[in-house]
């Protein structure tokens, strides 16, 4: 193999690690979309209406003036056990040996956190905190696998800081505003195709800031209608290239703009009698803001030279959802939710990185109250993601990886919720 076939293997690895900057998600996309504990039973259906617990914080801070008086935390854990695994179907060139196979089952089970906090400064005025992971999860292949010059492991992990205020204007409006400090991380590998150069090794991050905005409407005594909208978020992803093998000189810096789409969420809720609770919500998500990826290099003699451009050609979606919610004791109340979150991406550009599909949510959950101040959530989601097909090149090597993923995720979520 010539010296320029290897830098130009190398520069290809670099493009597919910076791609992959999330693996396959919960949520379409990039969107890790497990945020209450309450809401995982009910599919995450009416978010922005809701007003169960302190993780109204995120889901709609302008919710907190409807929590009792006081100070309000919750703790939520939940399990993400995705799986992906890849059927060939007919790839070709440097992708039509088997290798050691089809990569195994690429995404592994892993646990997102979230902590909430609330309280009142004033009879009207709210202050909230949510610490939360809004985008992430990650893939990792088997080494020599069909795809390894496409993707071997991506790992994503995103933490946000949003404090918020709430301010009730009337009796039946009120209004909330916030910032996010969002810190990403990113670790990166891919085959380069060379045995000199081996695997190529990615690690990247940045911080950045964005805002959102809430309102909630008591429109009637027995329904309230709750909006949202997040803002976009923009960040230079920078970080260090390693090769593994015995040729280094590849190793640098590099860096890639991207953005976090902007978001809005409308959602209704509404007291049917005294024991059933309905809800309903339409999310629109960004997700157009994600068309290509320009790959730089910042260190070396080729400092400023773009490598390459990736296309993602992504679309804005609608995900929407339905809930109910049945009190069965004056200490337990049972949940359910279906959700259809339809996915940005498309059968031309998708990669192996993000084998993502649209999703439909079938969702239960129990809520049990130990006490006046405590409360358990316990939540489960199934996930019925469509198969994802690949047709995918990698230059220069040559060929195509032809096939398509089999996917589906499981969530379970555990919380608890304490007032003081």
């Amino acid at each position: 193999m010539s010296k320029m076939l290897k830098v130009r293997l190398a520069h290809a690895a670099v493009v597919a690690a910076l791609a992959g900057i999330s693996g396959a998600a919960v949520a379409g996309g990039f969107g890790v979309g497990t945020v209450s504990g309450s809401g995982t039973g009910n599919a995450f259906s009416g978010g922005a209406a809701v007003a169960e617990d302190s993780s109204v914080a995120w889901t709609n801070p302008a919710a907190m003036t409807l929590l009792a008086p006081g100070t309000a935390v919750s703790g939520v854990g939940h399990i993400i056990m995705p799986s992906s695994d890849f059927r060939n179907g007919g790839s070709t060139g440097a992708f039509a040996g088997a290798g050691t196979g089809e990569g195994g089952d690429g995404i592994g089970a892993v646990m997102i956190p979230n902590v909430y906090l609330t309280t009142a400064i004033t009879e009207r005025l709210r202050l909230g905190l949510s610490v939360n992971v809004p985008f992430g999860l990650g893939t990792n292949y088997d080494q020599g696998w069909r795809g390894q010059l496409t993707s071997l492991q991506s790992h994503l992990e995103t933490i946000n800081i949003n404090p918020s205020l709430a301010y009730r204007l009337t009796d039946r409006v009120s209004v909330a505003a916030g910032v996010s400090v969002q810190k990403i991380d990113a670790i990166l590998t891919a085959f380069t195709g060379a045995a000199a150069t081996g695997n190529l090794r990615l690690e990247a991050g940045d911080t950045s800031f964005g805002y959102n905005l809430g309102a909630m409407i008591q429109a009637t005594p027995s329904t309230r209608i709750g909006v949202t909208y997040r803002s976009k978020v923009r960040y230079t992803v920078e970080g260090s290239v390693y090769f593994t093998g015995t040729v280094t000189a590849g190793n640098g810096l590099a860096r890639a703009d991207i953005t976090m789409p902007d978001s809005a969420s409308l959602s209704a809720f509404h007291v049917l009698n005294d024991k059933w609770e309905l809800m309903a919500d339409a999310t629109w998500t960004g997700w157009s803001s994600i068309k290509r990826l320009d790959v730089q290099r910042t260190s070396g003699p080729l400092s400023g030279q773009v490598l390459t451009t990736l296309q993602f050609n992504w679309k804005d979606t609608v995900r929407l959802g339905v809930g109910a919610n049945y009190k069965y004791s004056d200490r337990i109340k049972l949940r359910m939710g279906l959700a259809f979150d339809p996915t940005p991406t498309n059968d031309v550009d998708r990669t192996p990185r993000l084998p993502d599909q649209d999703r439909t949510w079938v969702a239960f959950g129990v809520q049990y109250k130990p006490s006046k101040q405590g409360t358990i959530e316990v939540g489960y989601a199934h996930e019925f993601v469509k198969d994802s097909s690949i047709n995918h090149a990698t230059p220069p090597a040559p060929g195509r990886l032809i096939g398509s993923f089999e996917n589906k995720v499981d969530i379970l979520t555990l919380s608890y919720s304490h007032r003081f």
